[in-house]
């Protein structure tokens, strides 16, 4: 199941080398900031969500947290976000909720990007009909195993595995592929 996901979800090598190029070229220096990540994706200033969403993005690549990705960090988050089998994306996404890095997802983290993906991804399609609050209270209710509040990284792993609306939720899938593709050229 992985594998095959995994495997129809490859990038072929012209479209990793098209992005490698435009790496170089916006970044003769060899470090990638975040004005210059948002205009590489072609996020725009007037939208807040995207931007919001971006910038989580930019500093859970940016691994040794100097404001900068590397070329290292740029593949690493490329191969991640086009690549990635789902147990890495799952691990990564709880990465971006766990926003004090103290590996407990705390309600407040959960519904800061639960509202972001309900303005992102629920809004445009009309898919869910549930708040983000609701949508916090039933992640809480079908992970916190022991109820404590709070959620670990096992936990959030066990229970996206279990159920399917979870973990279309919790493995943060806006379509990134297809976002990356259609705007990494965008650069001016």
């Amino acid at each position: 199941m992985g594998q095959e996901e995994s495997h129809s979800e490859e990038m072929d090598l012209v479209q990793i080398q098209d992005l490698c190029i435009i790496f170089m070229k916006e970044c003769p220096s060899g470090a990638l900031h975040l004005h210059e990540f948002k205009r590489i994706f072609g996020v725009p200033s007037s939208s807040e969500e995207e931007s919001l969403y971006i910038e989580t993005l930019f500093h859970s690549f940016d691994t040794n947290q100097d404001n900068a990705l590397d070329f290292i960090e740029y593949v690493a988050a490329l191969n991640l976000i086009l690549r990635g089998n789902i147990e890495d994306r799952l691990k990564w996404s709880f990465k971006l909720y766990d926003k004090d890095g103290n590996g407990r997802l705390d309600r407040s983290e959960v519904k800061l990007i639960i509202r972001i993906l309900h303005k992102i991804k629920f809004q445009k399609t009309n898919v869910s009909s549930m708040t983000p609050s609701q949508i916090c209270d039933r992640i809480f209710e079908l992970v916190d195993q022991n109820a404590d509040g709070q959620i670990t990284l096992s936990e959030f792993m066990e229970g996206a595995q279990k159920d399917e609306w979870l973990m279309n939720l919790l493995k943060l899938d806006v379509d990134a592929k297809g976002w990356v593709i259609q705007n990494c050229g965008k650069t001016s």
